[in-house]
């Protein structure tokens, strides 16, 4: 199924259509990977729902400013191991 036909889809069942940029789009794309490669698999779509949930009564612009800064913030931190050391 194509994206689109997907989205029609999610958005008949939920009863509610949201439009999602391009860029928030992309943004979306990089928290999920830096998610998923920075802790678990897991932690990305449910990442993304929790930025959904905080961020998604606010303009796009603002969104996107946000989602921005969250991304560059996360992606430039370093993992900790198990034990809670930074690895180098």
């Amino acid at each position: 199924m194509d994206p689109e036909a997907w989205f029609d889809r999610l958005a008949d069942e939920l009863e509610q259509r949201v439009e999602v940029g391009d860029d928030e789009r992309t943004l979306l794309l990089d928290l999920a990977r830096v998610a998923a490669h920075t802790s678990e698999r897991w932690t990305a779509p449910v990442s993304t729902w929790i930025v959904g949930a905080v961020l998604g009564s606010l303009p796009e612009d603002d969104r996107v400013a946000r989602l921005r800064d969250l991304v560059a913030t996360l992606d430039d931190a370093t993992p900790a191991s198990e034990d809670g050391e930074v690895s180098a």
